[in-house]
């Protein structure tokens, strides 16, 4: 499975591109915001720390706008994944966009009929969002496993993308389930290597090895 990063902050991304932790990045106009920095200077630069696919969201809702917003963010470097979301229109410029050799990350995905519609409309990825569902007391994990089944049914070529990562467990079960790509915030993937039972473990190794007065260099 692939790791995303779901952020424009620079410093964390370097950080675990360091960890070999980072297949590619994902952003929004809301994470864009966060960073305080152009969309345009921001993703090159993520665009040249990070080979894997970066992907860019237009902000507009009509189908011209975004055709244009498109082609306007997949100038800034060749890694650049076009994010377009999952309306008529979005479905519409992915079909156009993606037949010109464009990657598609078609987003904000809630049923199996939208994803179902994005994979035929020609997109790159699908990101089907857990954490929103799981808060209107629905089950993300689920819709996962639905499109992965549906996918698996007919050879479609578009990959999983599992988005709104909230924990460590969605982690888990986006991996057992068989998402192609996890997109997670910084500090969710750098909890994936947290456990009560490492730290107490390493107490006892530390306190053990003082007592004894063991040294290594």
């Amino acid at each position: 499975m692939k790791f995303f990063v779901d952020t424009a902050d620079i410093d964390a991304i370097r950080e675990l591109h360091e960890l070999n932790l980072v297949d590619g990045v994902t952003t929004n106009p809301s994470l864009i915001k966060k960073s305080g920095r152009d969309i345009f200077e921001v993703t090159k630069e993520i665009c040249e720390l990070v080979d894997g696919p970066v992907s860019a969201e237009v902000i507009a809702l009509d189908y011209d706008a975004m055709i244009a917003e498109g082609r306007k963010l997949a100038e800034i470097a060749d890694n650049v994944v076009i994010k377009l979301p999952l309306t008529l229109d979005g479905l519409r410029a992915c079909k156009t966009l993606s037949g010109e050799g464009h990657r598609i990350n078609v987003t904000l995905c809630f049923s199996a009929n939208q994803a179902l519609l994005a994979a035929k409309a020609g997109a790159s990825y699908i990101s089907p969002f857990i954490g929103r569902l799981d808060d209107i007391n629905l089950d993300g994990i689920d819709l996962i496993e639905d499109i992965r089944t549906i996918y698996d049914n007919y050879g479609y070529e578009t990959e999983v993308l599992a988005a709104s990562i909230r924990t460590v467990n969605h982690i888990t079960e986006c991996a057992k389930i068989g998402a192609d790509v996890i997109t997670a915030p910084p500090a969710v993937i750098r909890a994936m290597a947290s456990h009560v039972l490492t730290d107490k473990g390493l107490d006892a190794f530390v306190k053990d090895a003082k007592d004894a007065g063991i040294r290594i260099v």
